[in-house]
């Protein structure tokens, strides 16, 4: 934050119940010529206010301001802007390897003698503990605290460095596990909305904003909080005080006006908006709601909303701040002081909305009558593929016809879900045994399981669990469907596992949890669960039934993603929808009814129960919800945040060094900065480099390094075999980022790899030259590091696509891949690949490798590193095994001065960790 630099006189005061502060007035631009600024969609706003109050000249330039400023709804303009946010979110799947490169920096700072203490995040930083929760047993009082045993005895080492690091690091903060989803416990907690901080001892007000190393991280921007989802490197490079470089966004207003039925859900209403969304196609776009159809939603319905932005494709879906959001803040225990605040500054600056505000000018406008919203789920593989609730019966038939009993589906080839991958949990699920219920052989003949069998119903996900109306709501119909004398059938699996501990808390002091346990909701932990794939296995009896007969079988979670094999491997059909009815089919046992016209089930006496019985009255809903949720249950959870006996035990290293465990197969000091040094490295030109691996299009970051499991005979199961673990204790990719043997070992062994140099072959296989001989892609590299020899990868378009997977560019680096040469790439990968020192180059439009009769037996030579400049061209000689020679030359994707400066250092933290030890010794 600048306190010199006030080029466009913004710099303004107000006065605050705590006195005079300073903020950087937008309204100021509009004065001096800028144009429209008043009517700047609420989104623009906070950028825009982020880089007044950051220009420096250097980070910021004036002409950066100057770009966004004049932002027009019909022309983007093709600069990007650099955004600076106030924070940073992370969970512990995601954020375990960022602990680990900070913690590797300091020990490089200490072998350098230098103050390893000034290691730290320069942007706060919170971490929450909720990715690695499996549901082992279920419907039991007993469930949670067996599942959270088992999570410590699976994650001990994770957790340990994450202790130390929470006591080690300044602005770093981690919410132990147990205390709910990051970004609920975002929603209900961590989130100020507009933030105050002193700068050179004078107070400064402006918005909260954040960047979060999960997708989800979206949810925030129904508080009117800005924020989005990106990769691990790219997070790590903001906690290190660098810019986030993006395009200019071009923003969909989406205008919502009408009021929901009787019956239908803030679940039904995203799920038919994701629906919308999806078809009009806003991948990589913001969509800021407006409408007076915003004051009928409550703000837990806004967040439910937000929280599936990518689901339907945008980087956010945003929520400007109004009435409903100070409402939301003073329910959930924030000072009024602080509440007074928000608005004050909102008021100032344009950013709060009334159903009089004008309208802001947006690049498009969709539109939907809320009353017109059905009872809905979405399914069975894809979130956007929304079902009324009275078609869910034709629809399953359907898909069996043209999707199940086909050999191959096409979910592998959605981009989507490819950009999924690895956010989730991914634990080795034995079907052997599972706590709790048991499939009761009684029940075989009577209740068989058949496809269309729902195996798992979860209440789960801060999607809906952070959403009161749908949780009571869910609390309510079991409430009748108990009194009425329904079951859930015997072979669902059947959880609930709240975003955070006020759920429990609410369905306790409401009377509705006895309810649902009597359903057999009992709750197993707070986390991401089932949402995430961990839903952990399902009864050996059912699971040996689905895979003896081939069967159908069925989930229905109140999750955000539902692609086939990510909630169990045996279950294919996959339903989203909201808590209520996430109970109703536990009960009716299938997804092959209609619940609008058959019974859910029947009671003692025989007689047919329908939904409509059952389904709670929305006035009781709310009427409970008055009664049961006030302000001092968030002050009392949030008063202290605690991880509990099994979190206090960890043994955990002190100081402010970490101490690297040689044992460990979770947590190895990662070699990046081995060799470090404080002087800066020569660039010269590339001589001599052999093609690791050559590559056709759309090759995504799961291809590069995959997330999930592994096998016993892989190079990394050889490894940790070698280590003396058992495979059943794998774990994944994903829970092994700390120890980069793993991930070195499964860089490019995707089993769906295709690489050209061994045609014939699929995986992590490719040829060593100049013998020619076929080896491991991990093999050949160790080989050719030993000999001195630097590589290449050649691929073709959209190279790096899918999740922005931090170990995708890692893994590249530390197999000695010198640079990439592909026709275009995925934004964040291209990004990460600077990041971590690899250089990213494109053909020329319209070559390719195949055009230029690249075989990828040839050495290569590449000239003009030295003078490297943004976009600059190099010149590309490649000579094959007989002499002949091809010339051609390439793009240098280095898209901004910042990322020349990086790729110079060797990459984002290694300018970090220079930048710190020259200060040192000047």
């Amino acid at each position: 934050m600048s306190a010199d630099m006030n080029p466009f006189g913004v710099k303004d005061f107000i006065d605050t119940d705590r006195g005079s502060a300073a903020i950087h007035r937008l309204s100021r631009l509009e004065e001096i010529g800028f144009g429209n600024i008043s009517r700047l969609p609420y989104s623009i706003k906070i950028l825009l206010e982020a880089l007044l109050r950051h220009v420096d000249g250097r980070l910021v330039t004036e002409e950066d301001i100057e770009s966004l400023a004049g932002w027009n709804p019909k022309k983007m303009p093709e600069r990007e802007i650099p955004f600076i946010p106030a924070r940073v979110l992370l969970q512990d799947f995601t954020g375990v390897p960022g602990v680990v490169d900070l913690a590797a920096m300091r020990s490089a700072v200490q072998r350098l003698g230098g103050d390893p203490a000034g290691i730290n995040p320069v942007i706060p930083a919170d971490l929450v503990i909720d990715h690695s929760i499996q549901v082992d047993y279920y419907g039991t009082s007993y469930a949670r605290a067996y599942n959270e045993k088992k999570e410590f005895e699976r994650n001990r080492e994770r957790y340990a460095v994450l202790r130390w690091g929470q006591t080690a690091f300044d602005n770093f903060r981690v919410i132990p596990p147990g205390r709910g989803i990051v970004h609920q416990v975002n929603l209900e907690y961590l989130a100020p909305v507009v933030q105050v901080k002193k700068v050179n001892g004078e107070p400064v007000v402006y918005p909260d904003t954040l960047v979060g190393m999960d997708s989800h991280t979206t949810m925030i921007n129904s508080l009117g909080v800005l924020g989005w989802g990106v990769g691990g490197i790219e997070a790590e490079a903001v906690m290190l005080g660098k810019p986030y470089h993006m395009p200019v966004p071009e923003v969909v207003g989406f205008k919502l006006y009408g009021d929901l039925k009787e019956g239908v859900t803030a679940t039904d209403l995203v799920l038919t908006i994701t629906q919308i969304l999806r078809k009009h196609n806003v991948v990589g776009k913001f969509v800021e709601f407006y409408g007076q159809g915003l004051s009928t939603l409550s703000l837990p319905d806004r967040a439910t909303i937000s929280n599936m932005a990518p689901e339907y494709g945008a980087t956010v879906g945003f929520f400007p701040i109004d009435d409903e959001t100070l409402n939301y803040l003073m329910m959930t225990g924030r000072k009024r002081e602080h509440v007074n605040l928000v608005k004050l500054y909102a008021v100032e600056q344009g950013l709060f909305r009334t159903d009089e505000s004008p309208e802001p000018l947006f690049s498009e406008t969709l539109e939907l009558d809320m009353s017109t919203v059905e009872p809905s789920l979405a399914g069975p593989k894809r979130p956007q593929d929304c079902i009324p609730l009275d078609e869910m019966e034709t629809s399953f038939h359907k898909a069996m016809e043209e999707t199940f009993l086909r050999k191959k589906t096409e979910v592998e080839a959605d981009h989507e879900y490819h950009r999924w991958l690895g956010e989730g949990g991914s634990f080795r699920v034995e079907h052997k045994h599972t706590g709790g219920k048991e499939f009761n052989a009684k029940y075989e003949m009577k209740v068989p399981v058949k496809s269309g069998s729902i195996v798992i119903a979860a209440i789960t996900s801060c999607t809906n669990t952070s959403n009161p109306y749908v949780m009571i709501g869910a609390g309510l119909l079991a409430r009748n469907a108990v009194e009425r004398g329904l079951k859930v059938k015997p072979y669902v699996k059947t959880s609930l596992a709240p975003g955070s501990r006020i759920v429990s808390e609410y369905l306790v002091n409401s009377g509705l949890m006895p309810y649902l346990e009597a359903l057999g909701f009992h709750l197993v932990g707070y986390g991401c669960t089932t949402c995430i794939g961990n839903s952990g296995p399902i009864p050996e009896k059912v699971a040996r039934a689905v895979k003896e007969n081939n069967l159908i079988v069925a989930s229905v979670l109140s999750g955000n993603r539902n692609f086939e094999g990510r909630i169990n491997p045996l279950v294919k059909a996959n339903y989203l929808a909201s808590p209520p009815l996430v109970v109703a089919y536990a009960i009716s046992g299938t997804v092959d009814i209609d619940l609008k016209t058959e019974p859910v089930g029947y009671d003692p006496n025989g007689k047919p129960v329908y939904l409509k019985d059952i389904w709670p009255d929305q006035e009781e809903i709310r009427q409970v919800i008055k009664k049961t949720i006030k302000p001092m249950l968030f002050e009392k959870q949030y008063s202290e945040i605690s991880g509990g006996e099994l979190w206090e035990n960890l043994k955990v290293p002190s100081g402010k060094l970490y101490e690297w465990d040689s044992e460990s197969t979770y947590i190895q000091e990662p070699p990046f900065f081995r060799d470090f040094q404080v002087k800066l490295p020569e660039k010269g030109d590339f001589m001599g480099l052999r093609i690791l691996v050559y590559l056709g299009d759309s090759i995504t970051t799961d291809h590069i390094s995959p997330a999930g499991e592994f096998s016993k005979d892989s190079l990394a199961g050889q490894y940790l075999v070698s280590c003396e673990v058992v495979p059943e204790d794998f774990n994944s990719f994903g829970s092994r980022r700390g120890n980069h043997e793993v991930m070195m070992r499964g860089t490019f062994a995707n089993i769906n790899l295709r690489n050209r140099l061994v045609p014939d072959k699929e995986g992590g296989w490719t040829r060593y030259f100049p013998s020619g001989k076929e080896m491991t892609i991990y093999d050949a590299a160790m080989l050719y590091k030993k000999n001195d020899i630097p590589l290449v990868i050649i691929a073709g378009k959209e190279y790096g696509t899918g999740s922005s997977r931090d170990w995708a560019a890692k893994g590249t680096c530390l197999l000695g891949v010198s640079a990439v040469i592909a026709e275009s790439y995925e934004r964040i990968h291209r990004s990460n690949l600077v990041g971590m020192g690899v250089l990213p180059l494109q053909f020329k439009k319209g070559e390719n490798a195949d055009g230029l009769g690249i075989k990828g037996d040839e050495v290569l030579n590449i000239s003009g590193i030295s003078n490297l400049e943004p976009g600059g061209e190099l010149h590309v000689v490649a000579r094959d095994e007989n002499g002949k020679e091809k010339t051609f030359n390439v793009m240098a994707r280095l898209d901004s001065p910042v990322e020349v400066e990086f790729y110079r250092n060797g990459g984002i933290l290694h300018t970090f960790l220079r930048n710190i030890l020259s200060n040192k010794r000047r």
